[in-house]
């Protein structure tokens, strides 16, 4: 009896659905506006049983076929994916204002309290001074500089515990040591210390990008949001709730410790200051600046650090594996500019064109993000297209990455020379490489993640030879990915360093 009182209404709820989808399909189709052309869509689900399990791939391969502004439907949403670097441009600068907020979901709403921070917040006001709060008080080069002695000493610390290894002639996990580097190193620079032994912060990190990155049916078919189909509501809030502990918890020391003596040792100490000046000031300011602002701007740094930078040094260093001549020829090139008598300084990074090159290469072959989000402000006419507002787009990084139309027929091919005289940067204004996005949302932090980036790569290529374990060929290097917020190796990455003859306390 029970049963049969579930099953009903479920049942009815999905031919109401389904009833509602031919409406709604029914009536775009008799819009006589020309739109992107793109599959042929399903009742109810619309083209995600396109998707497959790496959707950067797949949207690829539809894009060769629809080109390189098509149309899906995402389940009830609308979603625009961009594939060519002209297309992306359209969209990031020729009609940037018109895309220039970011689509909520149920991820980003619980995890960044309803969205307050900065990468996710919709476009305004609210963003514009948040934006603009950030960029002076946090991610500026004299903040950045405040914490360069704190990066060379995890480094050093890394490379310390590197060199037992090396000794013993063991193989060493990478992606494991380069995670635990970023996650010492962000947590002192955010929180002014390493993580709680009592709780798994990195452990509550992983699970977030796993739900975040996750297809949430509720997102696509919003009517189906409440009976919550895959747990996945339930799950992000559990996580959300566990974050939320540990930053109370060290907000709260930190505001003692504020108290006390005003200092402005981390992060968190720089925006609880901005806090009290805005607490002070009220009245004059059209936004408000709280926790809830405080934290989510924390969780963005530590999210930002943990996945843009340990992604961007797994990848690169797994190519270098891959391409032993490219490693050697960046170790001659740090031998020579920096010597072997001491470490690399942050400082020496400027002068290290071909590390420069390596990391153009390695993102544009794995950008952080396979895709750059974006929702549509208002109707507007792209190339021709009409694009309704509240449409998802999509800008497909990854596949840009890879158009064999910009970079040749070998773009599948790991060659950082393909950089040499070329004036191709990371700041947006070269639409054949955006891994950090291009306008008003680019990445505001970055200049500080390519920094550690560029530091840790130099300083373990420049510290050690590398060699794959168990007398594995280049070739045979597993470099297959997994998709969510991010694509990181399916497989740890596993090498055995041998130590070069240089010291490393200097």
């Amino acid at each position: 009896m029970f049963s049969s009182i579930v099953v009903i209404p479920a049942f009815l709820l999905l031919i109401s659905i389904y009833i509602l989808s031919i409406f709604f399909h029914s009536h775009i189709d008799q819009d006589d506006r020309k739109r992107p052309p793109g599959p042929l869509a399903l009742p109810i689900i619309g083209n995600i049983h396109l998707l497959g399990t790496l959707p950067h791939r797949k949207l690829q391969s539809l894009a060769n076929k629809y080109g390189p502004i098509m149309s899906l439907w995402l389940g009830q949403v609308q979603a625009i994916v961009v594939s060519s670097s002209e297309a992306a441009e359209l969209f990031l600068k020729t009609h940037d204002p018109a895309f220039a907020t970011r689509p909520r979901n149920q991820p980003t709403d619980h995890l960044f309290y309803g969205s307050k921070g900065v990468a996710f917040t919709e476009y305004g006001s609210y963003w514009r001074n948040m934006r603009k709060l950030c960029g002076q008080h946090l991610f500026s080069a004299s903040k950045f500089e405040l914490f360069s002695s704190l990066r060379k000493e995890e480094v050093r610390t890394m490379v310390k515990s590197l060199e037992r290894a090396a000794t013993m002639g063991e193989a060493v996990d990478l992606s494991d040591k380069v995670q635990g580097l970023l996650e010492d190193m962000v947590c002192k620079m955010i929180f002014g210390r390493t993580t709680d032994d009592q709780v798994d912060v990195k452990g509550l990190i992983t699970e977030a990008f796993k739900l975040g990155g996750a297809f949430n049916l509720a997102d696509f078919v919003p009517c189906l949001a409440p009976f919550d189909l895959q747990g996945l509501t339930r799950r992000i809030k559990e996580t959300s709730k566990a974050l939320d502990q540990v930053l109370e918890k060290i907000i709260k020391e930190h505001e003692q410790a504020y108290n006390k003596d005003g200092k402005q040792e981390d992060f968190i100490d720089m925006l609880l200051s901005l806090l009290k000046a805005h607490q002070d000031t009220v009245g004059e300011q059209d936004y408000r600046i709280g926790r809830d602002n405080i934290k989510a701007v924390a969780l963005e740094i530590v999210f930002a650090a943990y996945d843009t930078v340990s992604l961007t040094i797994e990848w690169t260093f797994s190519e270098l594996l891959k391409n032993p001549n490219v490693m050697k020829n960046l170790q001659d090139e740090i031998q020579k500019v920096v010597g072997m008598d001491r470490m690399v300084a942050e400082t020496d990074l400027v002068n290290l064109n071909y590390l420069n090159m390596v990391t153009k290469e390695s993102l544009r072959l794995y950008p952080p993000g396979p895709f750059i989000p974006r929702e549509c402000i208002e109707d507007v006419v792209v190339d021709g297209y009409y694009i309704q507002k509240k449409s998802r787009i999509l800008i497909n990084a990854w596949a840009i990455g890879r158009d064999p139309k910009i970079w040749s027929d070998n773009a599948q091919v790991f060659n950082p020379e393909r950089f040499l005289n070329s004036d191709i940067d990371f700041q947006g204004n070269h639409f054949q490489l955006v891994p950090f996005g291009s306008g008003r949302r680019k990445c505001p932090g970055m200049q500080i993640g390519l920094t550690v980036a560029k530091l840790t790569v130099a300083q373990l290529v420049h510290c050690f030879d590398w060699n794959l374990p168990n007398g594995m060929l280049p070739h045979d290097l597993d470099m297959t990915e997994t998709f969510g917020w991010s694509i990181p190796r399916s497989k740890p990455l596993l090498a055995v360093p041998t130590l070069r003859s240089h010291d490393h306390d200097e």
